[in-house]
């Protein structure tokens, strides 16, 4: 297998990995510091898709740093389709509950005129952008573990 850019055991691995992770827990910090986000679905998916990422991004954040410490290549071909596999599924995930939290958000405070309580809209507001931008490098890790798959 190729070694691109991003893949795992490199600097800019670890680095997608560690935006991931904090981009997630914020949005996760954001949401949860509200006092009632758990009466919209949307946000209850919202946490749960970002603690998800929050898991596994943290988990690769550490394999990628002890492959960087050990100086190991991490491109056996069942690891990197477990990646593969992974990363899908979290972009998947994360990108439907920002993009429905959204929705809400919008709806919601916006064109019902609902938001009445000034800092906790933008809590909402703050933790759904943190969740796209939690999305942007996991798309991209995503993606160049597909292209490595490929490439292999």
């Amino acid at each position: 297998m190729k070694d691109f850019p991003g893949t795992p055991g490199t600097v800019l691995g670890l680095a997608l990995r560690i935006s991931q992770f904090v981009f997630a827990a914020g949005s996760i910090a954001s949401m949860a510091t509200t006092p009632s986000f758990f009466n919209f679905t949307a946000f209850c998916y919202l946490i749960a898709s970002m603690g998800l990422q929050v898991i596994w991004s943290f988990v690769l954040a550490l394999l990628d740093a002890y492959a960087l410490v050990k100086k190991k290549v991490l491109h056996n071909a069942v690891l990197v389709s477990l990646f593969v596999v992974g990363d899908w599924v979290t972009a998947t995930l994360s990108l439907a509950a920002a993009s429905s939290s959204a929705g809400i958000t919008v709806l919601y405070f916006n064109d019902l005129g609902h938001c009445h309580f000034g800092e906790e809209c933008q809590k909402y507001l703050i933790s759904v952008a943190l969740a796209f931008l939690s999305w942007f490098p996991i798309s991209i890790s995503s993606l160049i573990m597909l292209w490595l798959l490929a490439a292999g």
